[in-house]
């Protein structure tokens, strides 16, 4: 209340009937009055954390900031760069200031001519020994940075990660902080070409930017030197783990993690509500219409996704937890459990982020043609969405990374060497006397025959690799050219771990719940689970001893699973208790006024401010008089 109920955050005139100019001038007026009033929260004495999660990747940033936040960057990326990578000196210089927003940061990674792979950048920081300084350049246009959030108009400053140089030698990737625009009249530095990179699929209130640098000259302290050093000589000291300088970007898709379920909970509470006023068709002819939620082909459109929204939610969980285990094992010098992490944090980037723009094009095209008006608000969270296929590591690497990961985790699992655990599943795999697991259809035996199907894919993935090493193929063009497999290998190592994690986590709750509300959660849970192993039917016939019988079961269960979800699916989309401004949708108010709100919405088309348009006059009555 104290944000939605403020009229300087209220939406006066719908985003989209805006101009890309106004559009992104609106988004910094809300960003700045929104993050104005988290200052007088703290001030009142509710301050913390989740204030700043809220606006940022909580639903109630989406709901003020539709088209997203030209602040984002500088609090998830900058922030946590300077605290990850920056000396406790560094850190008292900068971190203050930008907590302050005394100046406003962006992080500049991506180029227009590399994105994923990172050691193909090519902005460079060449040491000046007799200056003390580095000499930031774009050689070429392809190094120009592209894409940073904030980056165009709204940040004064940067973290820029460039190609080292010092003593004619490349020492890879290092950040560097580099002033992008005066501090008081924001005109770009010399050197400093930027600008906006131009209308976007969504996310167009980011601010999204290239940067390109002619010989611009930061002082040597400049450079974040928490991991790897430069020392005034110019001899550069090696960071005790090249994966250290990944730090930010972990952070970043465990907070992705959480955000996908967050939108795929806004898209489905939207399609739910819809589906229950909606009336369509007769399933008995003596009887009236039926909501559209009473067919289970709809049921089988939606509940997958509550259920979905519900497992990323709790995994995400896990995973924060997981994140600061680990990071609090690193500031120790423990390394052990980081490369873990990073193959668990890409994997499941990739398969959260396609999974819940999946689902919400599901949820729109449940809607039918409502859904495809840009006021229902499918296509604005679709946007976003989308999005994060792409950012921060595009889907198919991650999950090659993480197939990587699983490679070497299969050669310590033939070696007998202990597992962490989640891999722990590929000893078992190795111990069993039979290829083919004996099928169970319990909640335990789909676990295991996901687990069982990854560690299938992944020996035969590693066979085949080794025998096309045999045919005259380098190590990496045989992984290149297995590279198909390991990226299933992943996935489906992905998918046992959010249905094992989902497992312990819906238990975990059900611990404290209510008989009742313990039962709601296990069926959404046994939904999930089913929908997992159906979906994964293929891959069940070739590694376990799954039937036609067992099949026909396993269907028979998820479709009682639908229909014992039926009478709760409003109640639990309900319960994650999303405010209409916030879902933004006049199909998914909570008064279920569809048509009324519909027709108010077509009402604010500026088409609908005059009774004749100009054209008429101007082309359309010309064309019908003329003779043709």
């Amino acid at each position: 209340d104290f944000f939605l109920n403020d009229p300087e955050l209220q939406e006066k005139v719908p985003l989209h009937f805006l101009s890309h100019k106004e559009l992104y001038e609106e988004s910094v007026r809300k960003a700045t009055v929104a993050f104005r009033k988290v200052r007088k929260m703290n001030e009142m004495g509710q301050d913390g954390v989740d204030n700043y999660s809220a606006l940022l990747g909580g639903l109630l940033g989406t709901g003020i900031l539709k088209q997203g936040n030209p602040l984002t960057v500088h609090y998830v990326m900058f922030l946590p760069a300077i605290l990850g990578h920056g000396t406790p000196e560094q850190q008292a210089e900068w971190f203050g200031r930008a907590w302050n927003c005394e100046i406003i940061g962006t992080y500049a990674q991506t180029e227009l001519g590399h994105g994923t792979f990172l050691r193909g950048l090519e902005t460079t920081a060449t040491y000046d020994e007799q200056t003390k300084e580095f000499v930031l350049h774009s050689p070429t246009l392809t190094a120009y940075k592209w894409w940073p959030g904030g980056l165009a108009h709204t940040a004064n400053y940067s973290v820029v990660m460039a190609q080292l140089f010092s003593k004619g030698k490349c020492h890879g990737i290092q950040p560097f902080i580099v002033q992008l625009r005066d501090e008081e009249t924001h005109m770009p530095m010399k050197g400093i070409t930027i600008g906006e990179i131009g209308n976007k699929l969504g996310m167009n209130g980011v601010n999204n930017g290239f940067l390109g640098f002619d010989q611009v000259r930061i002082p040597r302290k400049n450079m974040l030197m928490k991991n790897a050093k430069l020392l005034e000589d110019g001899t550069f000291v090696k960071p005790p783990s090249q994966a250290l300088t990944y730090g930010t970007m972990m952070f970043v898709r465990v907070v992705i993690c959480r955000d996908m379920a967050a939108y795929l909970s806004k898209a489905v509470t939207i399609a739910v509500r819809y589906s229950a006023v909606r009336r369509q068709s007769h399933i008995n002819p003596e009887q009236p219409e039926v909501q559209v939620i009473d067919h289970l082909t709809q049921q089988y459109k939606l509940f997958p996704a509550i259920a979905k929204s519900i497992i990323f939610k709790l995994t995400s969980d896990n995973l924060w937890d997981m994140y600061n285990q680990v990071t609090s094992e690193l500031d120790k010098g423990d390394l052990e459990r980081l490369p873990e992490l990073h193959a668990i944090a890409c994997c499941l980037k990739a398969i959260t982020t396609a999974d819940a723009a999946a689902g919400v094009e599901v949820c729109r095209m449940a809607c039918g043609g409502h859904g495809y008006m840009t006021c229902s608000n499918f296509y604005g969270t679709y946007g976003m969405v989308t999005a994060a296929c792409t950012y921060e590591g595009e889907n198919t690497v991650l999950l090659l990374q993480t197939a990587r990961y699983l490679m070497k985790a299969w050669q310590q699992a033939l070696r007998g060497q202990e597992l962490v655990p989640t891999v722990q599943y590929l000893a078992r795999f190795l111990s069993s006397k039979n290829r083919r697991m004996d099928w169970d259809d319990s909640i335990g035996g789909i676990v295991r025959a996901l687990q069982t199907v990854a560690a299938g894919k992944l020996r035969l993935a590693a066979e085949h690799i080794e025998q096309r090493q045999k045919r005259g193929a380098t190590l990496e063009e045989a992984t290149n050219q297995t590279s198909i497999e390991l990226a299933r290998t992943a996935d489906a190592h992905c998918r046992a771990f959010l249905v094992q994690s989902g497992y312990e986590m819906i238990e975990k709750s059900c611990a404290t719940a209510s008989p009742e509300v313990a039962k709601v959660l296990r069926t959404i849970y046994h939904l999930y689970a089913y929908d997992e192993a159906m979906k994964a039917l293929g891959d069940l016939l070739r590694f376990t001893t799954i039937s036609e019988s067992d099949i026909n079961r396993l269907q028979a269960k998820l479709e009682d699973a639908l229909t014992e979800l039926r009478p709760n699916a409003v109640g639990i989309v309900d319960s994650f208790d999303i405010p209409d401004d916030v879902l933004g949708s006049p199909l998914g108010a909570y008064d279920g006024n569809v048509y009324e709100r519909l027709y108010e919405e077509a009402k604010k088309s500026p088409l609908n401010q005059e009774p004749v348009n100009q054209s008429f006059h101007m082309y359309l009555k010309p064309f019908m008089k003329s003779s043709l």
